[in-house]
């Protein structure tokens, strides 16, 4: 947003009459740069009806009278507001999240209101059931390109996928899309840049980052999307109808039920050990924020949520505290 800037007057000579100046108010302009806001200072000028001041002394010219008199110009003081990391703010945030040894967690949120976002840790991470929310995407995307309704099929697979995470539901639909290769294709468009489609047809061993659940979350929940207003509106509809045991997760960091969400949990047959995520929309003292958290080397599903309910509330705090 530009910096609102005060305009310089002029003021009015009369031939005959001496200038009448008055200092009517200090005015205090606010106005946004990308650094932050920035604060401008003006001094207002003669208005010349409200006030008057003495004339000048007989003898005493006008250029002599205007020499001596307050400023003519709107004195500007741009004075740059610091930029809040929200990064760091996250960083310490995270520090009271409890891991287990050899256990990750990566998270990241934006803030609708503001446009603002902050993330935490690296490297990719198994979807396990939240990559039901980009299959899903992608099905939508795909029907729009065809010009046609999702088949009364593809509705029951998609409520029974989304709702209640059913799993032969999204591999019905993980079909339909052309598994990983149509997954990856529609995540091209929609600005997905480290995620991956599963071999075959392992749809939850898809590899993808915090910061590209965040990127999938502005396509279903922000208007500048690849998927059409109805496309969105479904999906969020259906996020919302989330199964009572499933009220886990991101939901933990928003106000009573004002979430959307979708949750993935899966044990490594390899490790035995848990991948927990959590990804959706929350609302919290009235603002909205979306985030992603991802978790994997959790020795069992409740430590996993443990870590994934604390970083979604570190997440939301990084706002909340500046």
């Amino acid at each position: 947003m530009a910096p609102h800037r005060a305009r310089r007057r002029r003021t009015r000579r009369s031939g005959r009459r001496s200038l009448v100046y008055i200092v009517v108010a200090s005015a205090v302009l606010v106005g946004g740069t990308a650094a932050g806001a920035v604060y401008v200072k003006a001094q207002a000028h003669d208005r010349g009806s409200l006030v008057s001041s003495p004339s000048a002394s007989p003898g005493t010219s006008s250029s002599a009278s205007a020499a001596s008199s307050p400023s003519q110009e709107a004195s500007v003081a741009p004075v740059t507001k610091p930029t809040v990391d929200r990064d760091a703010l996250l960083t310490r945030a995270m520090k009271a999240v409890a891991l287990e040894d050899g256990a990750a967690v990566s998270v990241a949120v934006f803030d609708i209101d503001s446009g603002e976002g902050a993330a935490y840790g690296e490297g990719a991470f198994d979807t396990a059931s939240i990559v039901k929310v980009d299959i899903l995407a992608t099905l939508l995307l795909q029907a729009q390109d065809a010009d046609r309704h999702l088949t009364a099929a593809e509705k029951t697979y998609a409520t029974a996928m989304i709702t209640n995470s059913d799993n032969a539901s999204a591999s019905a639909l993980w079909d339909v899309i052309g598994q990983a290769d149509g997954l990856d294709a529609a995540n091209k468009r929609f600005g997905l840049t480290g995620t991956s489609g599963g071999d075959g047809a392992l749809w939850g061993l898809t590899q993808t980052t915090a910061a590209d659940q965040l990127t999938l979350l502005q396509q279903v929940f922000g208007d500048d999307s690849e998927l059409s207003e109805a496309s969105r509106t479904y999906l969020q509809g259906l996020m919302g109808e989330i199964a009572a045991d499933q009220h886990w997760g991101v939901s933990a960091a928003a106000d009573g039920t004002q979430w959307a969400l979708k949750n993935g949990w899966l044990a490594r047959s390899s490790t035995g050990l848990w991948d927990i995520n959590s990804i959706g929309r929350v609302t919290v003292d009235g603002a909205e924020y979306l985030v992603a958290t991802l978790s994997n080397g959790n020795t069992t599903k409740t430590k996993g949520i443990s870590v994934v309910e604390a970083a979604a509330k570190a997440a939301v705090a990084a706002f909340g505290s500046a």
